[in-house]
Formats: C-alpha cells, sequence, structure tokens
C-alpha cells in the first residue's frame, strides 16, 4: 500500500470511528503517536502493531516515534510530548520517584499505565570464537549497549560495575550493533528486549553466535538491589545458537499514556489490544504474554481511569495502590 493510500485508509477508519463513539468523546486527539525505541527491537515491531490497531479499531490515525527507549520516552509522556509510550518497571519507578537519570529530581506524576505488555529479559549476545563464556570475562572489552536511555543501555552498566567490570560501552541503534559485532568492532552485546530479540535472530543468520546467561549467584545478588527485575529463564527455543535454557533477569513492559489522554480513548485503546490478541501475536511473539491475567505485574505505575474501567468489566480487580490520583478523591 502506498503512503497516500494508507493515510487515506486511516483517514476513512477515522471517520468510522468517530461514528461509532458518544459524542462526549468528541474532544479526542486528531491524532497519537507511540514513543517505542531504536529499529533492531522488539519495541519498534510490537509498537507498530498497537499503532496499526489504534489507527483502525479506535479510529485516531496512530504513528510510532523512535527512541532511545523507556527512561526517554517516560519523560516524552510526563511532558506531553507524546500521548503514548512503552517502558518497563525499572526506569518507571526511578521516573516516579525522581531518581531518572535522563530528568533527575523530577518526578514524574503524568504518566499512567494503560497495559502490561510482555517481560523483557536481559540478554548478552557475542561470537563463539570470542572466548568469551562469561560476564566476568568482560573486564576491558568493548560492549555494545543499545540506545544509552534504553533499558539495555541504563541497567547493564550499573550491573557489570556491582560485579567490578570496566567495560567500554557504546551506545547506539541496537540493530547497527549486531552488525559491528559481526565485523568485530564489539566484542559482546548486552541488551534487553522482548524474545526473540530481532537483532540476534538476525546476527544468528550469518554468524555462529553464543547468548551468554547469568549464574544463580549473580541473579540473586541484582534481585538484592533490584526489586523490579524478577528471575526469568530464555527457553532453549529460542535461539538456534542455544543448547539449553539460560537464566537472567527481567522487568515487565507497560504500555503507558499521559494522564490527560481521554478516558475513553484510553479505555478504546485497551480494549482493541485484549480483544484482538491473535493480530498482536502476528506482530511479534512476545505479544503471547499480554494477557489480562499478566495486570498484576505492573506494580509501578498507577493505572489510567480507561484501563481501570476495562479491567473492571473483565473482572480484573486493581489493588488501591494502582489506582490513580483521580479515581482516588
Amino acid at each position: 500500500m502506498t503512503q497516500v493510500n494508507r493515510f487515506k485508509a486511516l483517514a476513512c477508519a477515522a471517520v468510522v470511528g468517530l461514528a461509532a463513539l458518544p459524542a462526549a468523546a468528541a474532544d479526542r486527539p486528531a491524532s497519537l503517536t507511540i514513543a517505542t525505541a531504536s529499529a533492531g527491537g522488539v519495541y519498534a515491531v510490537y509498537g507498530e502493531g498497537v499503532a496499526s490497531l489504534v489507527s483502525e479499531i479506535v479510529g485516531i490515525p496512530t504513528s510510532t516515534r523512535q527512541t532511545q527507549g523507556p527512561n526517554q520516552n517516560m519523560v516524552l509522556m510526563e511532558k506531553g510530548q507524546v500521548q503514548l509510550g512503552m517502558t518497563t518497571t525499572g526506569p518507571a519507578y526511578e521516573a516516579l520517584t525522581g531518581k531518572l537519570e535522563l530528568n533527575p529530581g523530577v518526578k514524574h506524576t503524568n504518566v499512567r499505565a494503560l497495559f502490561t505488555m510482555y517481560p523483557t529479559p536481559f540478554q548478552i549476545v557475542t561470537l563463539k570464537g570470542s572466548g568469551l563464556t562469561k560476564i566476568g570475562d568482560f573486564n576491558g572489552k568493548r560492549l555494545g549497549a543499545g540506545p544509552r536511555a534504553g533499558t539495555g543501555g541504563t541497567y547493564w552498566p550499573r550491573w557489570l560495575k556491582d560485579f567490578g567490570i570496566d567495560a567500554n560501552y557504546q551506545y547506539g541503534p541496537i540493530g547497527d550493533q549486531g552488525g559491528q559485532l559481526a565485523d568485530g568492532r564489539l566484542d559482546a552485546i548486552v541488551t534487553a528486549g522482548g524474545i526473540p530479540h530481532p537483532s540476534i535472530v538476525e546476527l544468528e543468520t550469518t554468524q555462529e553466535v553464543r547468548v551468554i546467561g547469568l549464574s544463580d549467584a549473580e541473579i540473586a545478588k541484582l534481585s538484592a538491589r533490584n526489586p523490579y527485575a524478577i528471575p526469568f529463564t530464555i527457553p532453549q527455543k529460542t535461539y538456534k545458537s542455544l543448547t539449553g535454557d539460560i537464566k537472567t533477569l527481567a522487568m515487565w513492559n507497560i504500555m503507558a499514556a499521559n494522564k490527560d489522554l481521554p478516558e475513553p480513548v484510553a479505555y478504546g485503546i485497551v480494549k482493541a489490544v485484549f480483544e484482538n490478541h491473535d493480530r498482536m501475536m502476528r506482530t511479534h511473539s512476545s505479544a503471547r504474554d499480554t494477557l489480562l491475567e499478566n495486570v498484576v505485574h505492573n506494580t509501578v505505575l498507577p493505572f489510567h481511569p480507561g484501563a481501570v474501567r476495562y479491567f473492571r468489566e473483565k473482572g480484573v480487580a486493581i489493588p488501591d495502590a494502582m489506582l490513580p490520583p483521580e479515581l482516588k478523591k
């Protein structure tokens, strides 16, 4: 479909969607933008899937914006520069408490959760010929950490420092760093993203790679310092390079919004995603975890009133601690 025809289709969808909603929703946005991350990661793919659903089903033309990831997305939503954005529990917690490195001292109180998406495992990949088999081998190595404000770019340098690792970190789009690893400009990539991670899958098509996990002791130490990180197992079937399951840590991903997004629009977005699960699965397999039963894994960001309304209709109880201030008045 050409860009012109796609625009016409979205415009028609907007007209249909407007007719389907009550008059009270007439003040809804003319368009929406979802802040995702750099190309080559799951955020970019998953975000396009949500944007397509919102455009066609909710009837509001929606596009995605590539960013540095969760940290920047929290700032963009807080300032109202985008209406929707994707984040993980770690950056969301730090933003709420005023400890976000990208915007220090500011408590981000204008952001609301719409739904939990999927867990993001922390992943490490290197070439088999590198001789690297564990994080203890990374001292002095050149590590690609994805975008600086992404989950991987934020936490891996901190975590490796906790283990006394002094590495040379390079930041940039994760898709580009796969090529840098292949041609020897990087020794390994430390990242965080849904599985299977597109960049690792692509790398496996041309290179013999090794995906590295964490030891039980490493997981225990990091879990104690980062309560929003959870133990996670990457199944062997995820990557053809794996000879068995590997252990690591993960954070849950959250689709969020600025609190001023109209309640009927937030409700419509959540409804569209959960009632078109098969379509989201065709976008990316990580959507298999975008289920009502996983709403409970958001223990950080208060939910948007529109999301609360949909969840209550479906019999999902939202703890008082996760209700937004506007519903507590």
